[in-house]
């Protein structure tokens, strides 16, 4: 289950670790996040590229997000 904030939106923080359901070009599916607000700036951890996307499709995509190491998701 996910840790909802009163808004609705999931709790994200800088420097979590998402697993994202469709992978980068690179063929990694490992993002680190280094922005959070409307849009996420996320770096791909496999070639290092940065983007910038609308948090909906990011929260959309998220199969699991690692803190400290550690599983958030059920």
């Amino acid at each position: 289950m996910w840790i909802y904030e009163r808004d609705g939106a999931v709790d994200i923080h800088i420097n979590d670790e998402l697993v994202m359901k469709k992978p980068h070009p690179c063929g990694n599916n490992r993002f680190l996040v280094l922005r959070v607000g409307m849009d996420f700036k996320i770096r791909c951890i496999g070639c290092g590229r940065e983007v910038m996307t609308p948090r909906k499709k990011v929260e959309h995509n998220i199969r699991q997000v690692f803190r400290d190491g550690e599983k958030i998701t059920v």
